[in-house]
């Protein structure tokens, strides 16, 4: 089905996530393996899980209990989270989708990284609906309701959810009728999507083919 609205996670499906923490530690003396790095995005849920807090301040608390970083340091990693590297064909592919339907970020991020992304991007997206505004953290429905209000358009198969995480994305977002795209980035968990794709380039062609024909 024709996208009516194009909906992203955007940290470790537009930007890299897992690079972009990595580069940060590295420049203190402190690798990254697969494994801190899921035990990051673990102990990150369940900071969100907990009453709300910034996501700044939730990845800054993850850096701290799971890698022992000293906490001043910690708080400037998160706050510059939005300044971590572009996939390399997020900011083409970007621009191509928006010409087949509006593009908007559903993040668990704050406003600010919302500015860095969208600089590093050079255009901004037509929304950036983010836990700091809505409250929440995915995988909460409130998270998809409230881009359904900003947006003005209802659930269902014309909305399609771009993420390489099932368990913060995929999984609600079918979950609520929508159309589920998996991304297969390095670092990915991809449940069960209505749609695949290696990157999203291909994702761009292949909404353009569906625009076309």
């Amino acid at each position: 089905m024709r996208p009516r609205l194009i909906t992203f996670d955007i940290f470790g499906t537009v930007l890299d996530w897992r690079r972009g923490l990595a580069d940060a530690l590295e420049r203190l003396g402190v690798a990254l393996d697969g494994d801190a790095f899921d035990q990051l995005i673990d102990a990150q849920a369940d900071l969100e899980s907990g009453p709300f807090r910034s996501y700044a301040d939730i990845t800054a608390e993850s850096l701290v209990r799971v890698l022992g970083v000293d906490a001043e340091t910690a708080r400037a990693i998160g706050r510059d989270a939005g300044t971590w590297p572009l996939y390399p064909d997020s900011r083409d592919a970007l621009r191509r989708l928006r010409a087949v339907a509006p593009c908007a970020a559903t993040t668990n991020s704050d406003r600010e990284h919302g500015e860095q992304v969208q600089a590093a991007l050079g255009f901004r997206l037509d929304a950036w609906i983010c836990a700091e505004d809505v409250g929440v953290y995915k995988p909460d429905a409130r998270m998809w309701h409230a881009a359904s209000s900003r947006l003005g358009v209802a659930p269902g198969p014309w909305w399609w959810h771009v993420s390489a995480y099932a368990d913060y994305d995929l999984a609600t977002a079918r979950g609520l009728g929508l159309t589920s795209v998996y991304v297969a980035r390095p670092h990915a968990r991809p449940g069960s999507p209505d749609l695949a794709v290696a990157n999203l380039a291909e994702l761009a062609e292949r909404a353009e083919r569906n625009e076309a024909g």
